[in-house]
């Protein structure tokens, strides 16, 4: 058994550094498409006054499916491109990889959306809205992070930037600023705004490299 783990482990590996550049190509969309949707979230947010705890949780756990399901529809149309299987070895590792920090961004925002009552009662919305955005950032860097040792180099400092710069914002704390903007900005910046540049900065360096 060990044996073919190792085996299967290895050969995953072997794969992924094959296919870096089929990989990189492919993240440059979903990093696009997640960053679209993003950004016009964190606008409808605000055009749509979406200013309590639960509406807010609901608002972006509903919003996190449409880039979920992009991802892994480009991922799909990719392996069909190259002739390969949807749910092969190195797709499973990375669902793998990222499944525990994801799975735990997911509970703690249903905890929240469940008990909205009681917890407006102890942590009020006020606080809710203003250190759930945050937690869930670093959550998804965890995730990005573990990700990343499956994928480009890119990525494990891709999800430093979710890790540490959600960190510096429980440190310094929130501004004096309306909760729901600064929640919706929060989400904004990280889940709009840092996925688009990120995916305008693969989509440019993979077209150079396939022009050298």
């Amino acid at each position: 058994m060990e044996s073919d783990w190792a085996a299967e482990h290895l050969q995953v590996i072997r794969t992924l550094m094959e296919r870096s550049a089929i990989y990189r190509r492919a993240l440059a969309p979903m990093m696009l498409m997640t960053g679209v949707v993003g950004l016009l979230a964190a606008v409808g947010g605000r055009v749509w006054k979406i200013d309590s705890a639960r509406g807010f949780v609901l608002y972006w756990l509903l919003v996190s499916l449409i880039p979920l399901a992009g991802s892994y529809l480009l991922v799909r149309r990719q392996a069909l491109h190259d002739a390969e299987p949807f749910w092969s070895p190195p797709t499973r590792r990375i669902t793998q990889a990222l499944a525990p920090a994801l799975s735990a961004g997911l509970m703690l925002g249903l905890f929240l959306l469940g008990n909205a009552a009681r917890a407006a009662t102890l942590f009020s919305d006020v606080i809710v809205m203003t250190w759930l955005p945050l937690g869930w950032v670093v959550l998804y860097g965890c995730a990005l992070h573990a990700a990343g040792f499956f994928m480009p180099r890119g990525m494990k400092l891709f999800g430093w930037i979710f890790i540490l710069g959600g960190c510096l914002l429980l440190t310094i704390g929130a501004p004096e600023w309306p909760r729901p903007l600064y929640a919706h900005g929060v989400m904004g910046f990280f889940f709009g705004a840092l996925h688009l540049s990120y995916g305008v900065y693969l989509y440019f360096t993979e077209r150079e490299r396939e022009e050298a």
